[in-house]
């Protein structure tokens, strides 16, 4: 049997949260899947309140076949809701979807989405989410 000793650090106290960071990017890739998910939860929501068809492909970071389609759905009753009072799911997303659809442009939503994510993944967001959730690394940066 042996000892082997470990300094563990939180992301305050590592000499080197670069690490840390690049560690976390590399080994956590769905940081930001629980917005996608709500995201999902809106665009289904939506179209119970003003049929219609729908269509997505929606992915944290950009893809080249995402997409957000709404087909022969009722104008009128996209017209009545109120976007600010995120009336589908309560989530930030109501809002830039309703909008987004009304002018004709759903990319809205995927954009605001994107942006999320990339805050996520940033040394700023990053820090918030090791600090908020005490994680603790090794000297190598890896999350204990």
């Amino acid at each position: 049997m042996r000892i082997i000793e470990t300094k563990i650090y939180t992301i305050e106290e590592h000499p080197n949260k670069e690490k840390c960071f690049e560690w976390i990017r590399d080994n956590w890739h769905d940081l930001n899947q629980h917005s996608v998910d709500e995201l999902i939860k809106s665009i289904n929501v939506l179209s119970s309140k003003i049929g219609g068809k729908f269509d997505y492909s929606i992915s944290q970071v950009p893809d080249r076949g995402e997409h957000i389609t709404f087909t022969n759905y009722s104008q009128e009753d996209l017209c009545r809701l109120s976007a600010d009072d995120c009336p589908l799911t309560g989530v930030c997303w109501d809002i830039d979807l309703i909008v987004g659809l009304r002018e004709g442009n759903t990319n809205k939503v995927l954009d605001s989405l994107h942006g999320d994510t990339e805050y996520i993944y940033s040394d700023k967001g990053l820090l918030e989410l090791c600090n908020a959730n005490e994680y603790e690394f090794d000297e190598n940066g890896k999350c204990i």
